[in-house]
């Protein structure tokens, strides 16, 4: 059994902001709980037992090598037990743990530095995560397995107060000088004090000897819970430990230090053309200051695979979402008088493109002091073919195992069981995918899935005949259901969100009927936005009975454009002369061409922009309903501050006195599709077939 403790210090009494969140004691997390004793018979299966391998590997042979070689996650949001029923990225956490311990393994035989960094969001998309309390006390010491040099912070990391602390008290604390929140700070509870969760920035030698100025960027965020604070980029870059460290004087030195290479981390998009991203403004800080150094960028946030060219020696890596990336980067030419490694590595490929780009991002200023550098990049499938491929050249699992990622592994499954994440409910007969198809078919999940499924899965057995709306947002939908066993994960995978069902009886038909139109026409309106889990409903009183038209505040990782989701979607030519069959996945073009992605695969279509902000259904409708029939209005929390304001401009006033809850205070977006798998899937549960994935059977 998992053990806890309360952590001492934290008053018995919760904080006006607190009180939002739910009780406020703090987990500690033990780690390596599951510990596979040296000689241990019956070693785990590598990947998860139930998941599935690629179909094929690498296309564009082995990757290059530099002076400096970079391994890039980022927003991994709890996917450590990998896409059990995604081939394409079948493997799972112990799988990248031997990976990395390879590659590391190469950089010292080649004679090279390697970095290994994350740019946060580490909860929030799947059950390992998310069925705790708070998300990532079992998965972040899972997450811990990996050899990082470098990691910064997420917005998810901060929306909730418990989730916040865990990463103070504990992530924080495991990591040290190696996290980096240089914008982000969070409230002592025995000070009364900001402070920064982790460390401003970190200056550091590598075992070859470049010297290494790295900060780590959260955007500029308003979303978090008022335990933490974000400082915005502007005021970022005018404080005077910034400037010093950027001069080259970190923690007040009176001499000072050589700097061959600034890397900025962040969860951040890396296009300056984002309105989110503030990464522009940090760089021209650093241009300002140094004009003859070169800036390494790798950000996140934006969930796609992404390489942009800011000057001639500044690159901006973006490595994907949900553990379906691996980013590598890699650069030579860099001018070090203490760089002591191989300048060319003998018997691999090197880094060849110099950092030229038509891309609007270019500065117009650039000099010719990065011409000696070159470059590479390319975004690895995440599954074990590929992973073995560029560790060992083989499939050979003997030579690419190592016994703390075998460990790893096991801990997973260890931790799913524990949690009754692998618990079958039901045989999901076909793949309904987000944007793969266009929303009113069959395989698209909100047309498709959704209103059946609220029609089957919500229900109130007293009020069952009861005429009955039902309304959900979009957004609370986040990824795709796949083909196969459906289990307790998938739940959280599909709807990471536990947003309460609530009703209004007796509502006019007449408004009724009207209300999903004026939701999906009125811009007033944005239910398509995903949730900010700070402003949950079912932790404020539901009998109060004020209201305000103020729109509570979002989660800002809105879906991707459609030249976003997936990657951009250009196919490179080179799909045409493969003789395999190509499986559905990505197929980026990026600021460095259409080269990037390790493994080939055929084009996903993109049908995002037709997805309504608001998803209905209704049933125990009768041709004998008049315009004043009542039904039952049935909607979830999170978009009360939606109803109610819709509902008023139909002429019906109401408050949030009159919400209740439909079933129960626990009845979530979390619930709904496992009762309804259990009452519509429960044929072919012990022999389930899996089907081809996202984009094989739809769009295509």
């Amino acid at each position: 059994m998992w053990q806890f403790l309360l952590t001492l210090g934290f008053t018995a009494a919760a904080s006006a902001c607190d009180s939002c969140y739910g009780p406020q004691d703090h987990v500690v997390r033990t780690r390596n709980v599951y510990p596979l004793a040296p000689g241990q018979g019956n070693l785990a299966k590598r990947m998860q037992p139930d998941a599935q391998n690629a179909s094929y590997g690498p296309s564009r042979g082995p990757l290059a090598w530099g002076e400096l070689n970079v391994i890039h996650t980022t927003d991994t949001h709890g996917w450590l037990e990998g896409h059990i029923l995604e081939k394409n990225y079948g493997a799972d956490w112990g799988d990248f743990v031997s990976f990395t311990k390879a590659m590391r393994n190469k950089a010292d035989m080649y004679g090279v530095d390697m970095l290994i960094v994350d740019t946060g969001d580490l909860h929030d998309g799947a059950g390992l995560s998310d069925a705790t309390s708070p998300n990532g006390v079992l998965s972040n010491p899972i997450f811990d397995n990996i050899d990082y040099d470098l990691l910064t912070i997420g917005n998810h990391e901060l929306y909730v107060s418990s989730v916040a602390y865990e990463h103070f008290y504990n992530f924080s604390r495991v990591w040290g000088e190696k996290y980096l929140t240089s914008n982000v700070q969070i409230l002592n509870k025995t000070s009364n004090e900001f402070q920064y969760i982790g460390r401003q920035y970190r200056y550091f030698t590598t075992p070859n000897g470049l010297r290494i100025m790295a900060f780590g960027f959260l955007f500029d965020f308003t979303g978090n819970s008022n335990v933490s604070m974000v400082y915005p980029a502007a005021t970022v870059v005018q404080q005077s430990w910034f400037k010093a460290a950027v001069a080259g004087y970190p923690d007040n030195c009176e001499t000072q230090v050589p700097i061959d290479l600034f890397v900025m981390l962040g969860h951040n998009p890396v296009r300056w053309n984002d309105s989110e991203s503030t990464f522009q403004t940090y760089y021209n800080a650093i241009r300002t200051a140094q004009p003859n150094i070169p800036i390494q960028v790798f950000g996140g946030h934006s969930h796609i695979r992404d390489f942009a060219v800011y000057d001639e020696m500044t690159t901006a890596l973006e490595s994907g979402r949900y553990c379906e990336t691996a980013g590598w980067f890699s650069m030579a030419g860099l001018k070090s008088s203490n760089y002591t490694g191989a300048t060319l590595p003998a018997g691999v490929p090197h880094p060849t493109q110099h950092a030229i780009s038509s891309n609007s991002t270019n500065d117009p200023n650039a000099t010719n002091v990065g011409a000696s550098l070159t470059y590479s990049r390319r975004y690895l499938d995440w599954n074990k073919v590929t992973f073995e491929y560029h560790a060992t050249g083989s499939q050979n699992a003997s030579a690419f195992d190592y016994y703390k990622g075998l460990q790893v592994t096991k801990n997973i499954t260890a931790t799913r069981t524990e949690l009754h994440l692998n618990q079958i409910l039901g045989c999901a007969p076909q793949t309904w995918c987000i944007s793969c198809a266009p929303y009113g078919s069959s395989e698209n999940i909100y047309s498709g899935l959704v209103p059946e499924a609220l029609v089957g899965g919500v229900v109130n057995a007293s009020r069952a005949n009861n005429p009955r709306f039902l309304i959900v947002n979009s957004g609370g939908i986040r990824f795709d259901l796949v083909q196969g066993p459906f289990s307790i994960d998938d739940s959280y995978i599909v709807s990471p969100f536990a947003d309460i069902f609530v009703y209004i009886p007796a509502v006019p038909y007449s408004v009724a009927s009207q209300l999903l139109n004026l939701l999906n026409t009125n811009s007033a309106f944005n239910g398509k936005r995903k949730r900010d889990l700070s402003d949950d409903i079912h932790a404020r009183n539901l009998q109060t009975s004020d209201f305000s038209f103020e729109p509570i505040r979002r989660d800002d990782c809105q879906s991707p454009h459609p030249d976003q989701l997936l990657g951009k979607r250009a196919v490179a030519s080179s799909i045409k002369r493969q003789s395999i069959a190509l499986t559905p996945g990505y197929t980026t073009t990026d600021d460095f061409g259409s080269d990037g992605d390790d493994t080939l695969h055929s084009h996903i279509a993109n049908y995002v922009d037709s997805i309504p902000a608001f998803i209905g259904a209704n049933t125990s409708l009768t041709s004998s309903l008049t315009a004043t029939s009542p039904v039952d209005l049935i909607f979830i929390d999170y978009i009360d501050s939606d109803v109610l304001p819709a509902l008023a401009l139909l002429g019906a006033k109401y408050t949030m006195a009159d919400i209740q809850y439909y079933i129960n205070s626990s009845f979530s977006t979390n619930t709904y599709l496992n009762v309804y798998a259990q009452k519509a899937w429960s044929a072919n549960i012990t022999n389930c077939p899996v089907g081809v994935g996202v984009g094989g059977d739809a769009g295509t």
